[in-house]
Parts: C-alpha cells; sequence; structure tokens
C-alpha cells in the first residue's frame, strides 16, 4: 500500500467516490489529490486534497475531501492520505495546516487542534460557514503545525497489510429456488434440449 498524487486518469474515480460520499467538490481540480493505492492490485482506496487559497490577506492550506472506500476503513489508509497531504502543505511553504471538518475526533489523534471560527483565516471561515450549510452541519475548523504531525504507530502498522475487506464475503449464494423456480422442470428460452 502507498500513497501517490493523482493523475488525470483520476479524475472520473475521484468524482464518483466524492460524490458517492458527499464530499466537498468545491473548485475540483484531480492535480489536488493524492490517492492511496494497493501494490499488488493497483486498487485505489483513498484520497484526499490539498487546497492552497491565495486570498489577498495571505495563502492559507486546507486538507480536504478525504475518504476512504468502505472496503478499505480501520486499516490506516485515511491516516496515510492525512500524512501525506501535510508532508506536500509543508513542502508548499506552509507552517500551518487547516481542515474544515465534522469528523474532528479523527484529526486530533494526529495532533489537529480546534481553532474557534474568528481565529481561522477570512478564506477559511467563509469556507467553513458554505460547509456547515451544504454538507457538513458539524464542521468546525482544525489546525496542526506542518512539524507536530504525529502517526500513530498503530496505524502505521495496519497500513502495511492492509487489505480490501470483501464485502459479500457473508451474503449468501442465491438458488433458483429461492426465487421460486423448480430447476427440474423449467425451460428456459434458449434450452437446447441438452
Amino acid at each position: 500500500m502507498y500513497v501517490r498524487d493523482a493523475k488525470n486518469r483520476d479524475e472520473a474515480w475521484l468524482l464518483d467516490h466524492i460524490e458517492e460520499m458527499g464530499l466537498d467538490d468545491a473548485a475540483f481540480r484531480s492535480r489536488d489529490y493524492v490517492i492511496a493505492v494497493d501494490e499488488e492490485t493497483d486498487e485505489r482506496a483513498g484520497f484526499g486534497r490539498i487546497r492552497i487559497h491565495k486570498p489577498d490577506d495571505g495563502d492559507c492550506c486546507e486538507l480536504t475531501g478525504i475518504g476512504v472506500l468502505e472496503a478499505w476503513r480501520g486499516q490506516g489508509v485515511g491516516a496515510h492520505v492525512v500524512e501525506r497531504l501535510v508532508e506536500k502543505a509543508g513542502d508548499e511553504g506552509f507552517e500551518t495546516a487547516y481542515s474544515l471538518t465534522g469528523e474532528h475526533g479523527y484529526l486530533a489523534q494526529f495532533g489537529f487542534e480546534a481553532v474557534e471560527t474568528d481565529a481561522l483565516p477570512e478564506k477559511l471561515r467563509e469556507r467553513l460557514e458554505r460547509k456547515r450549510e451544504t454538507i457538513d452541519p458539524d464542521a468546525v475548523g482544525m489546525a496542526i503545525a506542518v512539524s507536530d504531525f504525529e502517526m500513530p504507530r498503530r496505524l502505521r502498522e495496519r497500513f502495511k497489510t492492509a487489505m480490501a475487506v470483501d464485502e459479500g464475503a457473508d451474503e449468501p449464494v442465491e438458488s433458483p429456488e429461492d426465487f421460486g423456480i423448480d430447476p427440474e422442470s423449467a425451460t428456459y428460452k434458449y434450452d437446447t434440449g441438452r
């Protein structure tokens, strides 16, 4: 499992999963995303976005649109996506990374702390208000000093052995009898009589 920058060919996949999960897709640009990928199957497992705002009062960096596919949850995929986004924020020269989310407990395990709305950069205050009105009424501002990010060891270990959980594994196999069909006497449109 590894996390890489998104490519243009990932755009449709990203848009489908962003919509499916009800995540923020404002000003979508696939090149702002990172994607967690299974090395063996090349299956995409999760994603997230770094969005840089350049208003007149100074640039700021927001981590947003973070999602993990159902079959990959609980295995450290999201943690590694967040880690990569924080690294990218540092590479872009930001000392602080922000996130506007209702999942504040999740980000707190990495060192993110709640930020009073009035203490957020103006552009993020506007985004927070819009986000609360449209997709996440429980959203709050969170921030972390890029150098303070800390990956819990348990999540690092889980990520090393992450694999998709087969969602259909517990579903029963359906038989013709389940639909009221007697396989001994049923005829079919293209029955060849063999």
